[in-house]
């Protein structure tokens, strides 16, 4: 696939060699095959019970943690539940709710927005097609393929920061434009497989394959990844930036799915469940 060449750091990288069109769909299956294994419990790491859950959650996650909207949301959804009690909430009631997940002044306003469309245009209830998802204040792409995928069954791929990250890393894509991304890895997959995808490469994106220190040594896929040695390629030292519970810690979400906290009890030295889990 690749040679190795030396960095100025004097870490092992490869050098990128011209790929075929067949050997990229094949090596960009195969390292989804290899995810679904390492992340068999990977799931969305917002907290919902609701197709509307969903959407507001992942609203107010942009700039902020899945982690510190869980924090956020019960009480938000306990004094607004459904979209016609949050159209007639009072923004400044909205905006204290979610002070703590930033921007709370434009989320809330979006938030409003949403939930008066929703009320108003579609009988109050959140409607389950992408052209319509995105008439909603505050609503890209990228949250309504989360919408669509995780609470309608309908794939999609999700580019955020990790997606667009690693689908570079692994050279799927040159491109930076969000759109441009999702429709060029989408044609290297089925599209039954769209919504698992991101599960996996963002889980993977949170956990390995960080933004400024990648550890490339502890890399479950690093034998068909292009840009093996961009981090830290010494196992020991790759293996202490691990995070969340690859790397002994908890995860975001505060009610995890069974399969994950099964997961967890598998691990040596298992970490503690998360917070509202069990």
């Amino acid at each position: 696939m690749a040679k190795a060449g030396a960095t100025a750091k004097g870490k092992t990288k490869r050098v990128p060699k011209p790929e075929s069109r067949v050997a990229l769909v094949r090596r960009a299956r195969r390292i989804n095959r290899e995810l679904a294994e390492v992340y068999s419990y990977a799931h969305p790491e917002l907290d919902f019970d609701n197709a509307f859950q969903l959407l507001v959650a992942t609203v107010l996650s942009a700039q902020t943690t899945d982690l510190r909207v869980n924090q956020t949301t019960p009480m938000l959804f306990a004094r607004y539940p459904t979209p016609e009690e949050m159209a007639t909430a009072d923004p400044e009631e909205i905006e204290q709710l979610i002070r703590p997940t930033g921007f709370f002044r434009a989320k809330a306003k979006s938030l409003l927005g949403l939930s008066t469309a929703i009320r108003d245009r579609f009988g109050g209830e959140v409607p389950g097609r992408l052209e319509d998802l995105v008439t909603l204040p505050g609503v890209g792409r990228k949250t309504a393929n989360v919408v669509l995928g995780n609470a309608f069954g309908i794939p999609g791929i999700t580019v955020d920061t990790h997606f667009g990250r690693l689908a570079r890393r692994l050279g799927w894509t040159t491109a930076q434009d969000p759109e441009t991304i999702e429709q060029e890895v989408g044609s290297l997959f089925p599209k039954s497989e769209w919504t698992m995808l991101s599960h996996r490469l963002i889980f993977h994106g949170r956990r390995v394959c960080h933004s400024r220190k990648p550890a490339c040594g502890a890399c479950p896929i690093a034998p068909l990844c292009p840009s093996y040695g961009e981090g830290e390629t010494d196992p020991e030292k790759a293996a202490k930036l691990l995070k969340y519970e690859m790397g002994g810690g908890d995860g975001q979400r505060l009610k995890p799915p069974a399969p994950y906290l099964d997961y967890l009890k598998t691990l040596p030295g298992a970490s503690k469940p998360p917070q509202g889990a069990g």
